[in-house]
């Protein structure tokens, strides 16, 4: 099948997936089962899957977040709570936002259950070797509910490539702060003041990478990729959409190409409705 169907139903699916981190009712239901409202409950939701971790754990699968910052939020999220009630909030929340967003009616859809079908069968194509975060989720139950079912396969999927571009960052010799400084450079990314404020990066430490990366000919001094650092930013992404290619060569193209025609429009009434703030999947 065309590999580029398969990184563009990536894309397309994963607003689906992220909406639950700007979600009110994700932040509710979290922060109901004790965690603190805000940034927490997107560090306590996401990584509740892998157990009561500590941060050093969080901090290595999150990766381009400082991990000063992930210690401010874990292990404190379970010392106020349980993963398990924060995995089971989260998806109480997901399940609200959804309705909200989406509509009942369009979540008992006969479209709805077949998607969720063709997402948990590319699902089972993925594979949990050197993928801690996607094998984490992996090992959840499943839901009951289709929208539900569709959701938790579209996480399985997210994670699952996350954890591949992860290793391509590792392969390529970057960090995280240096690969967020890198994608930052090619102007598809956040910009660098979003991304500090976000993964809680100083000047001082953006600064200290960027001469690093220039030390290597990968950067200008000024932040500017060279032509090595277009190159190598271009490996990346070709190595993660080559790690990120078996489930979808599992669901096989026709089944590929029927999901992403059954997403397109619940993902745009998503987008619609308001499910991020400004310039987030515009």
């Amino acid at each position: 099948m065309d590999p580029h169907l398969a990184g563009r139903t990536a894309r397309l699916l994963e607003p689906l997936h992220a909406l639950g981190y700007f979600a009110p009712e994700v932040d509710h239901e979290v922060s109901s089962v004790g965690v603190r409202k805000g940034r927490a409950t997107y560090f306590a939701s996401r990584s509740a899957a892998m157990g009561r971790v500590g941060a050093g754990p969080v901090a290595a699968t999150f990766y381009v977040f400082n991990p000063s910052l992930v210690a401010h939020f874990i292990p404190a999220a379970w010392e106020a709570s349980s993963p398990e009630d924060v995995v089971a909030a989260r998806y109480r929340g997901v399940s609200a936002a959804w309705t909200r967003l989406l509509g009942e009616e369009a979540l008992v859809s006969d479209a709805v259950e077949e998607a969720a079908d063709l997402a948990r069968t590319a699902a089972a194509g993925c594979s949990v070797a050197g993928r801690p975060l996607h094998a984490a989720h992996a090992d959840q139950a499943w839901p009951e509910e289709p929208h539900m079912v569709l959701f938790h396969a579209i996480t399985l999927l997210r994670e699952h490539r996350g954890d591949g571009h992860v290793a391509a960052l590792i392969g390529a010799d970057l960090s995280g702060i240096e690969a967020l400084v890198t994608h930052t450079a090619t102007g598809r990314g956040f910009t660098r003041a979003a991304a500090q404020a976000t993964r809680a990066w100083s000047d001082e430490e953006w600064s200290s990478a960027v001469r690093g990366l220039a030390q290597r000919g990968l950067m200008s001094v000024d932040g500017e990729l060279t032509d090595e650092g277009v190159a190598l930013r271009t490996a990346v992404e070709s190595r993660t959409e080559e790690s990120a290619f078996p489930p979808w060569e599992h669901l096989g193209e026709a089944g590929t190409t029927r999901l992403t025609e059954l997403c397109r429009p619940p993902v745009t009434t998503a987008l619609t409705n308001g499910a991020f703030p400004a310039g987030v999947f515009a």
